[in-house]
């Protein structure tokens, strides 16, 4: 063989080296176009489904091609808008305080209704020594009993208030008054009409002490009064110890009596 047909032979092996070569490289750069990184649509919506729901916020990152371009950035998912916050609810306006009508004038408190014991007394007519007679009578039912009897003298209504306050002889003390013997209604004496009192002057077991006799008696009508009636005791006297009471005036004898 001669020196130029090798020559030959040899640039043609070459060319068809180069040929290969060629064709190897463009085959592989086609499949690496093929595989490479898919397409910025496709890598976004792909970063999007994976982005977290509703509030998540992961940044996809997109997938190098083969080439070592770097694939564009998912878009970010949209942070999740967080539930808009209920607004407060206004507090109901307090309800307007129901006007108070004009708070109507104080009822003038009834004039304090005065006791009736005291307006039975403002409407009494007293009896008096002026106008009765008094009379003081030792009996003999029930023992140590002294009975006095008023009479109106009068010409018009008297009253017997309350209880005699009664001093025999000396005595310093007006004796208590037994309260079981208070009446209903205060004794009122029309012209002519008596009043009772019974006065118990001594205990009847003796057990009375301090006893002395008395000659004397001052009659009060009640303790408001001024002037005694001084009725007449017998010449003897009458003994009186220091269990001596006397009951309420009585418009009956015998309930004057009685205690």
């Amino acid at each position: 063989m001669s020196a130029r047909t090798a020559r030959t032979r040899l640039l043609a092996a070459a060319a068809l080296t180069v040929a290969t070569l060629t064709m190897t490289a463009c085959s592989s750069a086609e499949g690496t176009r093929d595989e490479g990184a898919p397409s910025a649509s496709s890598t976004a919506t792909e970063s999007a489904s994976s982005s977290t729901t509703s509030g998540g916020t992961t940044t996809g990152a997109g997938q190098a091609n083969d080439k070592g371009t770097t694939g564009t950035t998912g878009t970010t998912g949209s942070t999740g808008s967080s539930g808009t916050k209920g607004s407060t609810g206004t507090s109901g306006s307090s309800g307007s305080t129901n006007s108070s009508g004009t708070s109507g004038s104080t009822g003038s408190s009834g004039s304090t209704g005065s006791d009736s014991s005291d307006d039975s007394e403002s409407n009494l007519s007293p009896c008096t020594p002026a106008n009765t007679r008094t009379t003081a009578t030792v009996v003999n039912r029930p023992l140590n009993h002294v009975l006095l009897t008023v009479t109106n003298t009068g010409a018009g209504n008297c009253d017997l208030a309350y209880y005699p306050a009664v001093r025999f002889g000396e005595a310093q003390s007006v004796p208590p008054v037994i309260e079981d013997s208070q009446p209903q209604a205060v004794v009122t004496l029309a012209p002519g009409e008596s009043g009772y009192a019974g006065v118990i002057v001594s205990a009847a077991d003796g057990s009375g002490r301090d006893g002395y006799t008395a000659k004397t008696l001052e009659v009060y009508f009640n303790s408001d009064s001024t002037s005694p009636a001084r009725p007449s005791l017998p010449a003897k006297g009458v003994y009186v110890d220091s269990s001596i009471t006397v009951t309420y005036w009585q418009s009956d004898m015998a309930d004057a009596l009685s205690w």
